[in-house]
């Protein structure tokens, strides 16, 4: 999965998004040790203090942890990252409504483009 960044919102903010998606999507599965800061920053085109201020925040939230001489790890705690992956979909879920809202659909009228849309697939 390539570092999809963008101008319009602080880079910051956009790792920490990008990293925890890499987690919930098992490219870091659950107790995975993850590349060193200087690899990452460079995968991702940033400056490693950004790159070390994501991870730092994501080892306070308790996403990741580190071992002192052995590096950064994913948690083990799978009910950990399946919060995680429920709020990246709520967001996103968030945002849909938001959107569709916009556009002057309520929710029954959204409700039915989506149940629309999923018997099409099937």
């Amino acid at each position: 999965m390539g570092w999809n960044l963008k101008s319009d919102r602080p880079i910051y903010s956009q790792l920490i998004e990008q990293i925890e998606l890499m987690i919930v999507s098992g490219i870091y599965p659950a107790g995975s040790k993850l590349p060193s800061v200087r690899d990452m920053a460079g995968e991702a085109s940033v400056n490693p203090n950004t790159m070390q201020r994501a991870l730092a925040q994501l080892e306070t939230e308790g996403l990741l942890y580190s071992q002192r001489t052995s590096g950064r790890f994913v948690t083990e705690d799978v009910e950990r990252i399946m919060q995680t992956k429920q709020n990246l979909a709520m967001d996103l879920v968030n945002t849909f409504m938001a959107s569709m809202n916009h556009l002057g659909y309520n929710r029954e009228q959204i409700i039915s483009l989506i149940n629309h849309s999923a018997e099409e697939d099937q």
